[in-house]
Order: structure tokens, then C-alpha cells, then sequence
């Protein structure tokens, strides 16, 4: 068992209790089992990118924070950070590039203003 799969684990158990699910509320959300679960948060067990994007997703949380605990809080609880950074992954980068250049401009003109 890695180290990167023990702090992982851990977190998402702490993300978890955080807001007050159990294992088998977590593990619905997700449409896991309880062992799974269980597997995961104890370090015995790895992930993939999809049940990582429904753990993040089930406990509202940025996926990042599931493998560090050193992130910025205040940045990703604010309102829809999370919720906007998930939408972004599942875009292209042709896609990416152009919703920055909206966020560019956008942020060009409220500073003008």
C-alpha cells in the first residue's frame, strides 16, 4: 500500500464524516460497495478518475482535496468553485481555451467598470 493511496484513504474518510455520511451513504452515492469504500479509505485499495470525480462529486468537494489536505480551503469552498472546476474537466482543450478567453474577458471588463 502507497503512501499516496494511504493519505487518499484517509481524506476521503475525513471528507466523509465531514458531511456526516456514512460508509453506506457514501458508498450509494457513488454506486459502490461498503467493502469498496471500506478498501479505499483504509489505503488497501486504489481508485480510478471516474469514481474519483463521484467521490469528489458526493462530498462536494474539489477532487484535489482528496489527495492533499494543503490546499487553499477558502478557495475551493467558495460558492461553485467546486461545481465549476468538475464541469471543466470533462471539456476538451479546444473547449478549455475558449471558456478562458471568456473568463479573460470577462474579468477585463467588471475591472473597467
Amino acid at each position: 500500500m502507497s503512501e499516496l493511496q494511504t493519505r487518499f484513504g484517509r481524506l476521503v474518510a475525513a471528507h466523509r464524516r465531514r458531511v456526516g455520511m456514512t460508509q453506506q451513504q457514501l458508498a450509494e452515492a457513488v454506486d459502490a460497495s461498503v467493502y469498496m469504500i471500506s478498501k479505499i479509505e483504509s489505503g488497501a485499495s486504489g481508485t480510478r478518475f471516474a469514481m474519483i470525480e463521484r467521490l469528489s462529486s458526493a462530498l462536494e468537494i474539489d477532487p484535489a482535496e482528496l489527495f492533499t489536505a494543503d490546499l487553499p480551503r477558502s478557495a475551493l469552498q467558495q460558492s461553485g468553485y467546486g461545481r465549476i472546476s468538475r464541469q471543466l474537466l470533462e471539456l476538451e482543450p479546444d473547449e478549455l481555451e475558449w471558456i478562458g478567453g471568456v473568463i479573460e474577458a470577462a474579468l477585463k471588463s467588471r475591472r473597467k467598470s
